[in-house]
């Protein structure tokens, strides 16, 4: 074994280390608080990192597992989207809330920052919400499956899939009508990919699907991941950031399975949250927190101080026209809870600046209170929001309690 390979395996023993440690003391602390695993994740990248401990550094491997975890991430996000529960008034308000959100986001940015380019990069950062990232957290509380749920996914899936579009149109180094034709070739792929996965499958296909869920074929398995690296790559074949492909993988994979095999459902589902949430994903947020810049962010008081209006912003950019247009459908309380849980942002932060930082548009101190911010937002905003939906489910279960 070469000193390059072994220094890489080193390095990948010390993360996996940082994940185990993660889920065990967001356990211990949630006897007082609930600490989302994956802000562990990133606070203990940040400790372990060259800003810390120097335990970690990246390498050519750990990068690419990184990004793997990245494409893992956004194909669980576009896998959770079930589009019979969000289409109609859901996804109209969800669209209505983020384009209100795009030209608010914009605006501030303009306000703060007045450079077009990084108008751009910021102003779109802040209408992004880190659906991948909350979906974990609804589903252990139980609120994923509930009318708030429908309503947080359809706002989720927008503020995910509108701010990739604008990435793969603006932000891919083509012209706009260039960068529009590809992502017109890559819809319309995906679209017939999204048919073919809705077809009849063979008698034969079907039974190896179901035959070999408990071998070490796994077929079921090495087609969902099959369909990931195919559209991942279509995407990189057409110059389009590769995560448009990993979210459309999601959907066309859930398509595939709750029609033609939705007995095996609930098997490969658990088997590819494995993969994902068991090696990849983690991988991805401790590199974050590596990839965390502490020694600009503290150098910098004015970038210290862009932290906490990047939060407030978060709030006032996604959570505001949430709350304005969720007035019919959810509780009083529910309408906040909503709105905290849109505001959410953090993965799209991490590409978004790696981006702006490439174009030299983005300074690597804002770029470290951008992401700082976020992290801010998933430890807090998801705290706070299900606080308010838990006492609201609390207030409308009294009443049915006081008939009985």
């Amino acid at each position: 074994m070469d000193a390059e390979m072994a220094e890489t395996l080193r390095i990948l023993v010390i993360i996996m280390a940082a994940a185990v440690l993660a889920p065990l003391i967001s356990d211990h602390v949630g006897r007082w608080v609930v600490v989302p695993a994956v802000v562990l994740e990133i606070a203990l990248g940040i400790l372990l990192g060259p800003d810390g401990l120097a335990l970690i550094h990246e390498t050519d491997v750990i990068y690419a597992f990184a990004d793997l975890g990245l494409a893992m991430l956004m194909f669980m996000a576009g896998y959770e989207i079930d589009f019979n529960r969000i289409k109609g008034r859901p996804l109209r308000r969800a669209a209505l809330a983020w384009l209100c959100s795009l030209a608010l986001g914009l605006g501030a940015a303009w306000t703060v920052f007045g450079s077009s380019q990084t108008t751009l990069i910021i102003g779109l950062a802040l209408t992004t919400t880190a659906l991948g990232t909350v979906l974990p957290i609804l589903r252990d509380a139980g609120a994923l499956s509930t009318a708030f749920g429908t309503r947080f996914l359809a706002s989720g899936t927008v503020g995910e899939f509108g701010p990739i579009v604008v990435i793969a149109l603006l932000l891919s180094g083509f012209r706009p009508l260039e960068g529009t034709l590809l992502l017109l070739v890559f819809f319309a792929v995906a679209g017939l990919a999204a048919w073919r996965a809705t077809r009849p499958t063979s008698e034969r296909m079907g039974r190896l699907i179901r035959a070999t869920l408990g071998t070490s074929a796994q077929l079921a398995v090495r087609l969902s991941l099959f369909v990931i690296v195919a559209m991942v790559g279509l995407a990189g074949v057409l110059q389009l950031d590769t995560l448009l492909g990993a979210f459309a993988a999601g959907i066309i994979v859930r398509l595939m399975l709750m029609i033609n095999h939705p007995q095996e459902v609930h098997e490969v589902e658990s088997k590819l949250e494995a993969v994902s949430f068991g090696l990849f994903i983690p991988v991805f947020f401790v590199v974050t927190g590596v990839r965390f810049d502490v020694g600009a962010l503290a150098s910098d008081v004015g970038a210290v101080l862009l932290l906490p209006l990047f939060l407030l912003l978060f709030l006032l950019v996604r959570g505001l026209p949430e709350l304005l247009l969720s007035r019919d459908g959810l509780a009083a309380r529910q309408r906040p809870a909503l709105a905290l849980f849109a505001a959410t942002a953090l993965p799209l932060l991490v590409v978004l600046t790696t981006i702006g930082g490439e174009a030299g548009v983005v300074e690597p101190a804002v770029a470290a209170a951008l992401v700082g911010a976020g992290m801010l937002s998933v430890l807090v905003l998801p705290l706070i929001g299900l606080r308010l939906w838990r006492s609201s489910q609390a207030a409308e279960e009294a009443p049915s309690v006081a008939r009985g």
